[in-house]
């Protein structure tokens, strides 16, 4: 039967999939957050978690731990997958909704020795206190409803993450805009002001811009090794729901003459047109 239950930001539901014995899907406010197997949780349902699963598989050989920092809890889909295809690693998530996280640990428990530490705490706050250079890849997948709050699209907060990232480490931000990418252009301008390189990867009918959608920004401190982008590009091309890798020349082009975005002039990321990303 669905759970229907009120937390710190909304009205969560958990609606179980009738084709899949334990599987759920979470959403708050009627916006998907996440949809979780608890028997197969290398079963990833929405496109751009499968886009940074690409990414974590790509970034260290098959089956080596990572230490991964998630900003955004919602089910911990991502999380799971990391404990089952990588065992041993350790990875920390960070939540603001309280509520939320007590229900998804209701319903959805974590398995015994999955090597994830939950914290109730806002996203920049947790990462300015992290130690420097402590993590592989920090996964940042914050939406307020359906957009992405402004204190986390800013060079002061790009300054942050990359802090909190080993010099090989990877910045991985779930981002949504859509035509002509105004949000989108400014995110891109102001993580290369921070980070060395920068990617994207996104569905192509959202580049085109024929719709609003998701799309994964990539910062390194180092420049992308050329062989992990090609295997990531693969990966994401043979996925049931194809997307795109751009970076260096095509990426400049998508940037334009945006600028970097400091702390006094952010903004969040657009509202999605004609609830785009709601269902119910």
């Amino acid at each position: 039967m669905p759970v229907v239950r009120d937390v710190d930001h909304g009205t969560a539901r958990l609606l179980p999939d009738v084709d899949r014995e334990r599987a759920w899907l979470l959403t708050v406010d009627g916006a998907p957050q996440s949809y979780v197997d608890l028997d197969e949780p290398t079963h990833l349902e929405f496109e751009y978690t499968r886009r940074i699963a690409h990414l974590l598989d790509a970034c260290a050989p098959e089956g080596a731990p990572l230490d991964v920092l998630h900003l955004g809890g919602g089910a911990l889909s991502l999380p799971r997958y990391v404990a089952a295809t990588r065992p041993g690693s350790r990875q920390d998530v960070v939540e603001a909704d309280r509520g939320l996280l007590a229900l998804v640990a209701e319903h959805l428990p974590l398995p015994d020795g999955a090597g994830v530490a939950v914290h109730a705490d806002d996203a920049r706050a947790f990462v300015a206190a992290a130690p420097a250079e402590s993590v592989d890849v920090l996964v940042a997948d914050v939406f307020g409803g359906s957009r992405v709050p402004a204190h986390l699209t800013s060079v002061e907060f790009a300054r942050a993450a990359e802090r909190v990232l080993r010099p090989g480490g990877i910045y991985a931000g779930n981002l949504a805009d859509g035509s002509p990418f105004a949000f989108l252009r400014s995110q891109l301008a102001t993580f290369a002001a921070v980070f060395a390189d920068v990617a994207l990867v996104a569905e192509p009918a959202v580049l085109r811009g024929r719709r609003f959608g998701n799309v994964l920004l990539l910062a390194s401190r180092r420049p992308f090794d050329a062989e992990a982008t090609a295997a990531l590009a693969r990966r994401t091309a043979a996925d049931a729901f194809p997307a795109r890798v751009e970076h260096g020349a095509a990426l400049a082009r998508l940037t334009g003459d945006a600028r970097p975005v400091r702390d006094d002039a952010a903004e969040p990321s657009p509202e999605p047109p004609g609830g785009s990303f709601s269902i119910g």
